[in-house]
């Protein structure tokens, strides 16, 4: 991936013959927007109706999510974050959303203490659910995404963690 691309505001980012426009907000990191677009990329196949940065209807808002089509009040299928989220978050969305796969994922850092606080969250609760902890290397733009903005990442290329 160019650096020409991480000065850019909008990202025309591709992925299993999808095209998803990335808008990298001023108060935004460009590995927050490089998240959401992995995770847009490694669960798209199992969720070919993903959408990035929609509302609905919740309190929190996903960075990635998939909503059955036929009922807007129903549940999501798949919920994404990318970054900074809170044990009270991760607590609350567990216990409401129990079919619903979850996946967290990180820049640079180590999952374990992450995988401690998700443990502990979902302890004694009856899920339905896979919950996912994915890393990202610092060095992951480089080797997933080509110079016509295709995203080529598998989960044999992160470091990855699921419970349930």
């Amino acid at each position: 991936m160019t650096a020409d691309l991480l000065l850019r505001r909008k990202w025309t980012l591709r992925a299993h013959g999808q095209q998803v426009v990335f808008v990298k907000r001023s108060n935004e990191h460009s590995h927050h927007v490089l998240m959401k677009a992995f995770l847009w990329t490694l669960y798209l196949p199992q969720y070919p109706d993903l959408k990035v940065e929609t509302s609905i209807g919740d309190r929190f808002k996903p960075d990635v999510v998939s909503l059955p089509a036929l009922d807007p009040y129903a549940e999501p299928r798949f919920w994404g974050e990318a970054g900074q989220v809170s044990v009270d978050k991760i607590r609350s969305l567990a216990r409401r959303y129990r079919n619903t796969h979850f996946a967290i994922a990180k820049w640079e850092t180590s999952l374990r203490p992450l995988t401690e606080i998700v443990a502990k969250a979902l302890a004694g609760l009856d899920r339905r659910a896979p919950f996912d902890l994915l890393c990202f290397d610092g060095d992951s733009p480089d080797h997933f995404i080509d110079d016509d903005g295709q995203i080529h990442v598998t989960f044999a290329d992160v470091e990855w963690v699921r419970f349930g």
